[in-house]
């Protein structure tokens, strides 16, 4: 079995059970959506926010991307689907708060810790080392403190979830949001290994939840 026909029998087996199980919820999702939370989360396979948080088709409006990362805010335009998706979510759908999403083990974080993809060029693939130059200060940060070790790779997950919730800030909509009190921000990082979730508390710090 193909990975693609293993999509379409599992395809089957939930058009089968649970959409039947939801289907006043799907025919109700058919006519629009009204999410409360954005989730900003790694593209990683491991880490599937619905299947973490246990929410229910139209309750989180998710955006994946390599580590988890949200670039400032740039007003000069070009094809920026993160910040689009940032802009979708609070402008149009309204949601109420914006949960950014670190991992353990996170691969993104570790090659901009390691900086394995370093001799990458532009046109010979590239994208990845480009766009984890987000994580340069802070890289630059927890090597001067942890090293190249686990704790550091750890430690720049963390920093990682706090590198994009300043991003976040730089958009102007999202402050004025912030400013309002109709929008709040979250940061968590999963472990992998033993399932905990660990939250970004008012002190900066990351907690267990």
């Amino acid at each position: 079995m193909t990975g693609f026909t293993k999509l379409i029998d599992g395809y089957y087996k939930f058009r089968g059970t649970e959409w039947l199980e939801e289907r006043e919820r799907w025919s109700e999702l058919a006519t629009g959506q009204s999410p409360k939370v954005m989730i900003i989360s790694c593209s990683d396979s491991r880490v599937d926010p619905a299947t973490i948080f246990g929410s229910r088709p139209g309750e989180v409006f998710v955006v994946r991307n390599v580590a988890a990362l949200v670039p400032p805010f740039d007003p000069s335009g070009g094809l920026h689907g993160v910040s689009a998706a940032i802009e979708f979510a609070v402008t149009k759908l309204k949601v109420e708060e914006i949960v950014v999403l670190g991992h353990g083990a996170c691969g993104g974080v570790n090659a901009a810790l390691t900086k394995s993809l370093k001799d990458s060029k532009p046109g010979e693939g590239g994208f990845v080392a480009e766009w984890i130059k987000l994580l340069d200060g802070a890289r630059d940060k927890v090597l001067a403190e942890h090293g190249a070790t686990d704790k550091g790779q750890a430690a720049l997950e963390q920093e990682g979830v706090r590198v994009s919730i300043e991003n976040l800030k730089t958009f102007p909509f999202i402050q004025k949001a912030l400013d309002d009190g109709t929008l709040n921000i979250h940061g968590a990082v999963f472990a992998i290994a033993d399932g905990k979730l660990r939250v970004l508390d008012e002190e900066n710090h990351f907690t267990p939840a």
